[in-house]
């Protein structure tokens, strides 16, 4: 059974992920900000919300969508959880060698297979910047939640 609300809302979240996955390449390989292990980990996390959304366009039905939304729910809150780790404890440390954010990166392998997209090229001091004003993983942050907000709304609908 289609639901158009749905598939507007998982479509959506598809763009707004790949979006945010567009918006930090470009700041990286454009305005030369490089990314720190807590940075990629959330561009992966981008990737996994944007997945379970394509789950929910693909998987017709309200078990189909209730999967996806969880799957989204769940990503978000873990995204959430990254963005705030990474601006109150990794932003004011020296090193982030072998935090969780480069265990999760290097089990995944991802980091060698796509090191533009995925692999860390700096210390998350050095790579804790604002864009106007405002710490660049609140913006991530934000997202993370509006897109958690929204899966929560998909699972009130059933």
């Amino acid at each position: 059974m289609t639901n158009p609300k749905a598939s507007r809302w998982f479509a959506a979240g598809i763009v707004v992920c790949l979006g945010a996955v567009g918006a930090a390449l470009v700041s990286q390989h454009v305005f030369d900000m490089q990314p720190c292990p807590w940075c990629v980990l959330q561009r992966l996390i981008f990737v996994v919300i944007a997945a379970a959304c394509l789950l929910g366009l693909l998987w017709r039905g309200r078990v189909g969508r209730s999967v996806a939304a969880v799957l989204a729910l769940l990503a978000a809150a873990g995204g959430v959880a990254a963005a705030v780790w990474q601006n109150q404890v990794a932003a004011q440390t020296e090193s982030c060698v072998q935090t969780l954010a480069d265990k999760i990166m290097n089990a995944t392998g991802l980091d060698g297979l796509l090191p533009d997209v995925f692999q860390a090229r700096a210390s998350c001091i050095d790579a804790a910047v604002d864009l106007f004003g405002v710490p660049y993983e609140f913006y991530s942050l934000a997202l993370y939640v509006v897109l958690g907000a929204g899966a929560v709304a998909m699972l009130r609908r059933g």
